[in-house]
């Protein structure tokens, strides 16, 4: 899956490159909360004024504040935060997909998790597949789904082959099936362990809580085709 370098990428990166200091960030904290002149942050940062100049121009530059005069006294300004400059920060990563489909090589622990997982938290629906499907369901993947009030269905492991259709989002929940599966088959990867290694209580709890704070993540930025 290519990444494209655009316009809004370079905007944000220079947003970054501006807030990579300690005073600049102390400053953009402190209008996070209030509009401010350079003489209050002057008092606030103890820094000379020749210094937050610089730091005030490199952020205006960025596009992160804005100064304005005051309607009182016009010869004093103020200091802005643009927060629709700093909202940018987090990509625009708006997807569409018809179904989300997960992926792991048995199809019998973390794929079938990970879909009950996104079934509770999205109107978008979930299935899971398998690169090498097993004979059934892990127990242990049972036991952690009743641990945490998963309503998982688990049915007989299916095949990637069988199960993929048009506008499905395939996300590899394992590092084998993502290495074996064709690069030119677009899908996102989570390298989540194998709990079915140790086949311990605490492994299926942590592949659990690991694909809950993923999906988490995704679910607001996923749509429905």
């Amino acid at each position: 899956m290519s990444i494209e370098i655009t316009g809004t990428t370079e905007k944000r990166a220079a947003i970054f490159a501006a807030l990579a200091d300690p005073s600049r960030l102390a400053i953009v904290d402190h209008l996070l909360l209030a509009d401010a002149s350079p003489s209050e942050l002057r008092a606030v940062l103890g820094i000379q004024s020749n210094l937050l100049a610089h730091h005030l121009g490199v952020l205006k530059t960025a596009g992160l504040v804005r100064q304005t005069r005051s309607e009182a006294d016009r010869r004093r300004t103020y200091l802005q935060l643009d927060h629709q400059a700093l909202e940018s920060l987090v990509p625009a990563t708006g997807r569409k997909a018809t179904r989300v489909l997960f992926v792991c090589t048995q199809n019998s622990a973390r794929s079938q998790l990970a879909a009950a997982i996104w079934n509770r938290r999205s109107e978008l629906p979930a299935a899971s597949a398998g690169t090498h499907p097993a004979s059934g369901v892990h127990p242990g993947a049972v036991a952690a789904a009743r641990r945490h009030k998963l309503h998982l269905r688990p049915h007989t492991p299916r095949y990637l082959g069988d199960v993929l259709g048009p506008g499905d989002l395939v996300i590899a929940v394992c590092d084998n099936a993502h290495e074996e599966l064709p690069v030119e088959l677009p899908r996102l990867h989570w390298s989540v362990p194998d709990p079915v290694r140790t086949a311990q209580a605490e492994a299926f709890d942590a592949a659990v809580d690991d694909l809950t704070d993923r999906i988490e993540h995704l679910v607001p930025h996923l749509k429905s085709a």
